[in-house]
């Protein structure tokens, strides 16, 4: 399992691809995993660094996974409509109100 450094954004998005796609060929399982859970500040870089080590996965033949992924980032991955290709699902369905409870 791979780790997402702690910030991902502009400025550290092209440091963190590089360690990434050097790590993505050498993993020994049929799936890439990325470990996001320690991913504290990140902004739309993030989902771009996440995007190409999928790429990177597939070119490989092998699948990709990401754990422990932030509920802003799965927020920010839903608003730019990368969600399903990141996370497999729709991780905010539209019109759903996240912070409601039913009655």
């Amino acid at each position: 399992m791979l780790l997402l450094p702690a910030t991902v954004t502009i400025a550290e998005a092209r440091d963190a691809l590089r360690m990434l796609a050097q790590a993505v060929p050498r993993e020994p399982d049929a799936e890439v995993t990325l470990d996001a859970s320690g991913l504290q500040r990140f902004d739309t870089s993030a989902l771009a660094v996440l995007l190409e080590c999928r790429r990177l996965a597939q070119a490989g033949g092998r699948g990709f996974a990401v754990r422990g992924v932030p509920a802003k980032l799965s927020a920010l991955a839903a608003l730019y409509g990368v969600d399903v290709l990141l996370f497999g699902a729709r991780t905010h369905p539209a019109g759903a109100d996240q912070g409601a409870a039913v009655t």
